[in-house]
């Protein structure tokens, strides 16, 4: 420990041994295990934390870290990725280049690429040294900052990466978020910083006045309660002070009224107006904020460095410790505050300054009637939307509270409002605020375009009569611009494309994309668009769906998703891969977790279960991040059936429970059939066929459309259902739907040879079953081939066709047990045992893998493992794999799971010595 007036005593470490000793074990942990680590240091404000800090990052300096330290700050906690800036734009070498930062933040809009591209950053550093990324002050991050957090840890789990966040204590806030969200992924300390003791406080007063303190001294010191920042700067006040006789009063203020009471006037004033400003602030912004030229303040600048009030940094000046400039900030009167703050914004925005760096003052500052605030509002939350939009929102909502009612622009803005809610996924906060407008009698635009604005939270909240009311509501009433009428008229198709008079959708459907190509309003384009493909997908013409899908993500890229599936529903599983591969290749590529929803349904479809319940656990753990839960239920449908193809009834029962909380919230028709359906395959597979039966017919009530979106590929599962429980009218209205699918899809094997296969079922006609089989060579797809192949197996066996059967039996098999569906296959075993013809060479398990250990991990995850062992990144990884990275990081979590490792060291040991032996 140093010795006193030495930096360590001046920093304040003094009784901060025990906590600083394990934090340094920590640091030690991280490159012995090649794993990350979180380190939380929370505490009152002056307590130590920003020295504790300062001291484990010089430590972990010196033990070899390449770190990055950044501090956020409380008057730009709204800027978007300004807090962790510094950490990766400063320190011993920057994790990115200034120009790389800056295209990061300025060119793509995805908030889930963007963290992506900073986890590559960290790994990539991380394979040569181990990392430290340290925040301060973490309770005031901006949004996106938190986003960011809030995965990295858990991301960068298996890297030499170590994360330092300080924080004030108090009610749970962004450290409790990224702690909880990091728990459980990788080793975590919180040092929790309390008093110092009488001792440190003691020797703290010697430190700082050379000389041990007599008893008035220790008895001013008691008011420090044992907060070292507040004991040094009430001993620095006694140092400095003028010579009084007055007793000296207790608490922070002696310290600082000691510097300030004998500070020049302008200086003072100088101070005053940098506290307004945030404890980092600019020069030129302050002396403005003045009156006055920085030329004649630079007195009163030398005089605030002097006093130890304020560093300076070049190119900002910062107050020494926040409590400093909170001390300066309350001698300024309330009134003056808020008008200085108003100022404030101002002064920032004319100097060039982006909207939402002002955006903090004019919270602080603006008045109702504010209409300059409201327009900074605004353009703040259309800047910052795209990458997040719950900030967004919350601008907008403040923007509408400061428009006052009799104001026409308040409708303007309650659609800008509205739009903002809609994106951040508080649908029925939109709708709230849209019907508080509306209930405010706008004139006839204006109510066209609010209706119009309340089309995509209606849309989300699965209201289509809802949806159509309204549109038909504000269309007959007319007096729209002739754009919002378009938009009006896609919305009404879209709504309509939920009813049973398709051609009626079809037709209204084609007349507002007419109308949305006549005004050239890309939003009306894109309804436009977008409902004829629902409309096509409902009416089973997926030929007219891929066609419209086709075309909208040709006007709007983020719709390629759904161009994707249309191709997987054609059976063009290789058109879909290029699309795939395309949008790999797209820096930014939008809707990511989409994307992950399209390339699982093509894993299905070629029957890699493996690949695909990695793809949909991606996809949900996606949609959790940006809590937008889109196809979470449909999701666990599939895993589900995914489950028990495989014989994991454990699962599949949980992700049938899953799937039952996610309809509680959003109970419309399409989640209801999803989930009975399912409920109907787990009442097969429990032997009871009443209720299965029973769950099939609720399916088939929950309207037509379900009859093309859910039973395309799995008809045949509820024949048998309906055969099995005897009813049989139900049984032929099923394959009667599949013959007509077939009849709308004439060129695509597998709607074709499924059709054959359903009238086979029902009609027991072996020459339909063998003609389904013949067609579905054809099809792409395994699972349901190997489907056929087993029915026809037991209908020839049945026929007394033992050898035929044994063929088209054992065919089914390994087509099941090929695509990991042992369950299945072990059906298919069970029929070949009951025919004499054993299980071909093949034992009881065949197929089947451990739950621990490198025979449990799936070939997709061998090869991600082998390769990450090798010393690729996930990146890398993903780009020799050609999938997502967020599908490597799936994979390597599942594997580090099954093989009990944390760390990528651990990993590359392990495969090493599997090689040597």
């Amino acid at each position: 420990m140093a010795g006193a007036g030495e930096p360590l005593a001046r920093s304040g470490l003094r009784g901060r041994e025990a906590e600083l000793e394990e934090l340094e074990a920590l640091i030690a942990s991280v490159p012995r295990t090649g794993g990350g680590a979180l380190a939380l240091i929370r505490g009152e404000p002056g307590i130590g934390k920003t020295t504790l800090l300062t001291e484990a990052v010089a430590r972990a300096t010196a033990a070899g870290f390449s770190v990055g330290l950044g501090k956020a700050d409380e008057l730009h906690h709204l800027v978007p990725l300004s807090s962790l800036t510094a950490c990766v734009l400063h320190g011993d070498r920057p994790l990115l280049s200034p120009d790389v930062f800056a295209d990061l933040t300025r060119h793509h809009d995805q908030r889930i690429w963007l963290v992506e591209r900073l986890a590559e950053a960290i790994e990539a550093r991380a394979a040569d040294v181990p990392v430290l990324i340290a925040l301060d002050d973490v309770q005031w991050a901006d949004p996106l900052s938190r986003f960011a957090l809030n995965q990295l840890p858990a991301r960068l789990r298996t890297s030499p990466v170590l994360w330092m966040l300080t924080a004030r204590q108090g009610p749970a806030g962004p450290a409790e978020e990224i702690a909880a969200a990091a728990n459980g992924s990788l080793p975590r300390v919180t040092v929790e910083l309390g008093p110092l003791s009488e001792t440190a406080i003691a020797q703290l007063a010697r430190d700082t006045l050379g000389t041990y303190a007599d008893e008035r001294v220790r008895h001013l010191l008691d008011g420090a309660g044992g907060n070292p920042f507040l004991a040094v700067e009430m001993l620095t006040g006694l140092r400095t002070a003028r010579p009084s006789g007055e007793p000296v009063p207790p608490g922070l203020v002696v310290g600082v009224r000691g510097r300030l009471s004998s500070l020049d006037p302008d200086t003072l004033r100088f101070l005053q107006m940098g506290a307004v400003l945030g404890r980092r602030f600019g020069f030129h912004d302050a002396a403005a904020l003045c009156g006055r030229s920085p030329a004649t303040l630079i007195g009163a600048l030398e005089e605030a460095v002097g006093a130890g009030l304020l560093d300076d940094e070049g190119d900002h000046l910062v107050f020494r410790h926040d409590l400093l400039r909170q001390a300066v900030y309350v001698g300024i009167p309330p009134s003056a505050r808020k008008a200085l703050h108003r100022e404030a914004a101002a002064r920032l925005v004319a100097t060039g300054h982006q909207p939402i760096d002002a955006v903090s003052h004019l919270l602080e500052g603006a008045v109702p009637g504010d209409e300059e605030a409201v327009a900074l509002l605004r353009r703040a939350a259309d800047d910052v939307l795209p990458v997040t939009p719950g900030l967004a929102a919350d601008l907008m909502t403040r923007a509408l509270d400061l428009t006052p009612s009799a104001k026409p622009l308040r409708f303007d803005v309650g659609e800008q409002t509205i739009v903002c809610l809609t994106r951040a996924g508080r649908n029925r906060e939109a709708l709230l605020t849209g019907d508080l407008l509306l209930a405010g009698r706008p004139p006839l635009e204006a109510f066209g375009r609010l209706q119009a604005a309340l089309g995509g939270a209606l849309w989300n909240l699965d209201v289509a009569d809802e949806l159509l009311r309204r549109t038909e509501a504000a269309l007959a009433v007319g007096g729209a611009a002739p754009e919002v009428g378009a938009r009006l008229a896609a919305l009404r198709a879209l709504a309509l494309s939920r009813g049973r008079d398709l051609a009626a959708a079809r037709a209204a459907g084609e007349e507002a994309l007419r109308a949305a190509v006549g005004t050239g309003d890309r939003e009306a384009h894109v309804l436009a668009l977008f409902g004829l493909g629902e409309i096509a997908l409902n009416a089973g013409e997926t030929t007219g769906a891929l066609e419209r899908f086709t075309a909208l993500s040709a006007v709007d890229p983020a719709f390629l998703p759904e161009e994707i599936v249309a191709h997987t529903h054609l059976d063009g599983f290789e058109a879909a891969e290029r699309l795939l591969l395309r949008a790999a290749d797209q820096d930014g590529a939008p809707r990511q977790a989409m994307l992950m929803w399209a390339q699982g349904q093509r894993h299905l479809g070629l029957g890699r279960l493996d690949d695909a319940e990695a793809d949909f656990v991606t996809m949900e753990r996606l949609e959790d991040d940006v809590q937008v839960p889109v196809q979470q239920l449909n999701a666990r449908v599939i895993r589900s059936r995914i489950a028990l193809l495989r014989g994991d009834r454990e699962a599949a029962r949980r992700h049938l429970a899953a799937a039952r909380e996610r309809l509680a919230a959003k109970p419309n028709p399409g989640n209801t059939a999803a989930v009975r359906f399912l409920e109907a395959v787990h009442a097969e597979a429990d032997g009871d066929a009443a209720l299965a039966v029973d769950r099939i017919r609720q399916v088939q009530q929950q309207g037509d459309f379900m009859r093309w979106r859910l039973l395309r590929t799995w008809v045949g599962s509820a024949i048998r259902m309906a055969l099995r429980g005897a009813d049989r009218g139900l049984a032929e209205n099923l394959a009667a739907q599949a013959g007509d699918h077939a009849g709308r899809n004439p060129g695509v094997a597998t709607a074709t040879g499924i059709a054959a296969h359903a009238a086979g079922l029902v009609t027991g006609d072996l020459a339909l079953l063998e003609r389904s089989v013949a067609l579905l060579e054809s099809s792409p797809r395994p699972l349901v081939r190997a489907t056929a192949g087993a029915d026809l197996g037991r209908a020839l066996l049945a026929a007394g066709r033992k050898a035929e059967a044994v063929t088209a039996l054992t065919g089914a098999h390994d087509a099941f047990a090929r695509s990991g569906a042992h369950a299945a296959a072990a059906r298919v075993r069970r029929d070949l045992e009951g025919a004499g013809a054993g299980a071909a060479g093949r034992g009881p398990a065949a197929g089947e893998r451990p739950v621990q250990g490198w025979d449990a991990l799936t070939a997709s995850e061998r090869k991600v493992a082998r390769l990450i062992a090798e010393g690729h990144t996930n990146r890398s990884a993903a780009d020799l794999l050609v999938v997502s990275p967020h599908t490597v990081n799936t994979h390597l979590t599942s594997a580090f799971r099954k093989l009990s490792v944390n760390s990528r060291v651990q990993l590359a040991n392990l495969v090493t010595a599997l090689r040597d032996h």
